[in-house]
């Protein structure tokens, strides 16, 4: 009789272990497509001729769509060491892509290219490339840009200062920072106005302070005959910088070409803030309540959504607990920082991570 009852407490065991895993299978198979980097709304089009070709015209979607993502998680600098990528290993990073809005106007195929590339095969081959790619954070900062005509000794905060005009036309899909420009302020305007001799050493606190935006860049564009000469202290993620550009001008029309430049650099500085360094290889352990279900579905979608998470499988387990093995490309601090952030309380004990 005590060999049948220790049967049915193991038959009980078994069959508990089993229910787990499959539930962790189909659980962590469903996750699998939110480890993906999605570009949406690529324009794709063609002529609808005899040489028309769908196949020719997704695959250049394809080039169009890695560029976007290049340009949302590198800089303008390691971009430049990406060349000639042939379209098979292009395509090897991508598991899945949609067509939509298929339509024919005047002999010419138009539609939609949405495309989702594995976050993980991306990673490796910037890796390979010695590149450290960027977690792609959109953000929004208070931009100020004073053009200051030095010939004439006059500053111009709003009226007749082309780059506060013209700064948020031809928004690019792919650009990070949104920006939000000060509101036109009289008061702005004297105390500006006030201030020619020492403007490049003030601070403006006092103008941030009315806008409730922890970062900020305030760009002095200087014009001088033949020359723009621009000066921008940009504060991000309480990092403070200071950035000296200059420029040779013969017309108005170059400053169309300053003011891409300057958001091409300043989404360079937002990038090097969230830059990830695949080069770190922090394996960490962290062990959960097996019976906490709830919990650990939570925990493996925001392990699978933590851009720093580069792996994680599960160790080992039994009735009590689970433990799972993280490789992780940044500090202990941070990847702490990153869990408790997800309302996750962690303790340490014997070097493996606790949830309680």
């Amino acid at each position: 009789m005590q060999i049948i009852n220790k049967f049915l407490k193991l038959k009980k065991v078994y069959i508990y272990i089993f229910s787990y895993v499959l539930f962790i299978i189909i659980f962590s198979t469903s996750l699998l497509k939110a480890n993906t980097f999605k570009v949406s709304d690529i324009e794709i089009s063609s002529a609808f001729d005899l040489n028309f070709s769908k196949s020719r015209v997704i695959d250049d979607g394809f080039r169009e769509s890695f560029y976007n993502l290049l340009s949302m998680i590198t800089t303008s600098g390691d971009r430049n060491k990406i060349k000639n990528i042939s379209l098979k290993e292009l395509k090897s990073m991508i598991d899945t892509f949609t067509i939509s809005d298929e339509k024919f106007i005047n002999n010419e195929y138009f539609a939609k290219l949405e495309s989702s590339f594995n976050k993980k095969k991306t990673l490796s081959f910037l890796e390979k490339k010695n590149i450290f790619p960027s977690i792609p954070t959109r953000n929004q900062i208070l931009l100020i840009p004073i053009f200051v005509d030095s010939q004439n000794e006059k500053i111009y905060l709003f009226t007749e200062n082309f780059f506060y005009n013209k700064w948020n036309e031809n928004k690019i899909n792919y650009h990070l920072l949104d920006y939000l420009l000060p509101t036109e302020d009289l008061e702005d305007i004297s105390m500006i106005q006030g201030i020619y001799n020492t403007i490049e050493n003030y601070d403006f606190i006092d103008l941030i302070k009315k806008y409730d935006l922890q970062d900020y860049i305030v760009s002095i564009i200087f014009k001088n005959k033949n020359e723009i000469k621009v000066l921008s202290k940009i504060s991000l993620n309480n990092s403070f910088k200071i950035d000296n550009r200059k420029y040779k001008i013969t017309n108005e029309e170059n400053f169309s070409a300053i003011l891409k430049d300057l958001k091409n650099i300043y989404e360079d500085y937002w990038k090097k803030e969230n830059q990830i360094n695949t080069s770190i290889k922090l394996p960490l352990t962290i062990t959960i309540d097996t019976k906490e279900y709830e919990k650990i579905v939570k925990l493996e979608k925001t392990l699978n959504n933590l851009d720093l998470v580069s792996n994680f499988y599960i160790l080992r387990f039994n009735n009590k607990n689970t433990y799972y093995k993280i490789i992780y490309n940044g500090s202990p601090k941070t990847f702490y920082n990153d869990i408790t952030k997800k309302n996750f309380k962690l303790t340490m004990e014997n070097n493996i991570w606790a949830i309680r």
